[in-house]
This record gives structure tokens, sequence and C-alpha cells, in this order.
């Protein structure tokens, strides 16, 4: 008789690389999928801190906030924001004396599902978890002011 070795790999033990190779996989996959939400999360709370910044810079120009929301100091910092996956909304009171900026965030361990972020001409910012849409903290109240 002749004894064969045999060279390569079996069928199963093909099968079972790959298995675990998914598996593993597919953990890497939903930690990085967190690390990327929370990512986006922090470039919306900075672009809404710039904002801040540029509303005041926009006063002491203008001496009003009239036209604040539509001006570049707030449609670029909105443009960043909306690549990041939120939704940025602004508002001026109707003497123009402060204005009201929010953005939804992304759904993470750290942020509940209908957080939103929002910063103001009085120095407000804090994210609030479960409040809804930003119309109802910036733009409904129509104050010029963030309400929780």
């Amino acid at each position: 008789m002749i004894n064969k070795k045999s060279k390569g790999f079996t069928i199963i033990e093909l099968l079972v690389v790959i298995a675990i190779i998914a598996i593993l996989a597919a953990i890497v996959l939903v930690n990085v999928t967190g690390y990327i939400k929370q990512g986006k999360n922090v470039a919306i709370k900075g672009n809404l801190a710039s904002v801040t910044t540029n509303g005041a810079v926009f006063y002491d120009q203008q001496s009003t906030y009239n036209g604040f929301c539509a001006s570049v100091n707030f449609t670029a910092p909105s443009a960043a924001i909306t690549a990041a996956g939120g939704v940025a909304v602004c508002d001026a009171n109707a003497a123009n004396t402060a204005w009201c900026s929010c953005s939804t965030m992304k759904t993470t361990s750290g942020e509940p599902a209908g957080s939103t972020f929002c910063v103001d001409s009085m120095g407000y910012n804090k994210v609030t978890a479960n409040v809804g849409a930003c119309a109802a903290r910036c733009v409904t109240p129509d104050n010029g002011v963030c309400i929780d």
C-alpha cells in the first residue's frame, strides 16, 4: 500500500476559519460604528461652538443679529454639521437682539435617541436628551434663547 499524506485544508477547516473571521469582523464593525457616531457628535458640537463665536463677531460688526442666520457665519458651520449627519436650525428673535441655534445628534451610548445640542447668544450650550425637534427649542419660542 502506498501511504499518501494529504496536503492542504479540508472544506470543513476552511469553513471554520471563515466563520471565525466573520464573527470577529462583526464585533469590530459594531464597535467602530459607535466610535464613528461619537466622532460625528463631537464635530456637531464643535461647529455649533464656532457659531457662538461667529455670532459675537457678527453682532460686533453689525450691532444687530438681523441676517445672522442667513450669513456665512452660520451657513458655513451649518454645512459642516449637515456633513456630520446633523440638522442645524437657527433663529433670531423678533427684535434681532438674540439668536438660538440647535442641531440633532447621532444616537450613541452617551447621547440617547432624540438628543439635541443647543447654543445661543447668551452663552448657553447643552445637550438635552429626548426633547424632540430643534424647532421646539429654538424657532417656536422665537425669543433667541434655547429652551430645555
